[in-house]
């Protein structure tokens, strides 16, 4: 049970990552945190085993640097889509950093109609492909967009870096503020830098002979509890444990030896296990 840090290449989808690893690592169970599209790169949160069964514990917020193309609109917000002229930007570089400001904190966006997002139960980039002049009534939803830095500006092209929360579209942020600045505007490359824990400076290429393996207690953002021997039984057997330690609820990790035992819920000093990892525990303590 381990998760890998992969940089995704461009032009390849998050699925075929997926797919190479077993194939590599002889291992079918694997899957992914955070979908990339094929023209991005970057990050990529892979769980290989039991650690397929934590990627939803994993820190969402997210890094991406991302060069945006104004002048014009594209079908899918990216250079995949159609692509088609609007207007020829007419904006100076204060005029840009104003306008950037007003995207910042929580605010509404809606998803791009070629995305993994679901509706009805099927993603909305499958419906759309079926039927691409089916009008689709897509949710806005709210986002939080915590920070944005302009890395470079030239004219038609800008080169920016964002953090933001989970569930934000940097597409269809690029589409939104080519709209505020009232000349179109597309992503022209995309790159996920870092996500949560895992940064693109200690990433392995899918190409690598080895990949470096990381433990979940390393990467997930959860207080942890040491286990004794009589607490450790009871927990592989599914039952809840008295702890006094902790004053606040939520999720917490329960550990032995320095290996994960259990997801947990902590509420009113009782810890009940949600997920228990018998196969990751020495023998001797069954």
């Amino acid at each position: 049970m381990y998760f890998l840090n992969i940089n995704k290449p461009k032009g390849m989808s998050s699925f075929d990552v997926v797919k190479t690893l077993r194939k590599k690592l002889s291992i079918k169970q694997i899957g992914h945190s955070g979908t990339l599209d094929p023209l991005a790169s970057g990050v990529l949160q892979i769980g290989v085993g039991n650690a397929t069964k934590l990627l939803s514990y994993l820190q969402s917020d997210k890094t991406y640097v991302v060069k945006i193309k104004f002048g014009y609109a594209s079908t899918t917000f990216d250079a995949e889509g159609d692509i088609e002229f609007v207007k020829k930007p007419d904006f100076s570089k204060e005029k840009l950093m104003s306008v950037l400001k007003t995207f910042l904190g929580k605010t509404c966006q809606k998803p791009p109609v070629y995305s993994a997002v679901k509706k009805n139960g099927k993603k909305l980039c499958d419906i759309v492909r079926k039927d691409p002049e089916l009008n689709i009534d897509i949710p806005i939803r709210e986002i939080e967009i915590y920070s944005i830095e302009l890395l470079a500006f030239c004219g038609d092209i800008a080169e920016l870096e964002l953090k933001v929360k989970k569930g934000t579209y940097i597409r269809s942020f690029a589409d939104d503020l080519g709209k505020k600045l009232n000349c179109g505007a597309y992503v022209l490359e995309l790159k996920r830098i870092q996500a949560g824990g895992f940064k693109i400076s200690d990433s392995n290429y899918l190409d690598d002979e080895v990949y470096k393996k990381i433990s979940p207690i390393d990467v997930l953002d959860y207080d942890k509890v040491e286990l004794d021997d009589s607490q450790l039984k009871r927990i592989l057997n599914g039952n809840y444990i008295q702890f006094e330690a902790f004053s606040k609820s939520g999720i917490i990790l329960l550990t032995k030896n320095n290996k994960l035992v259990s997801v947990a819920n902590l509420s009113d000093n009782l810890i009940k296990p949600k997920k228990v990892f018998r196969e990751e525990i020495d023998e001797h303590f069954f």
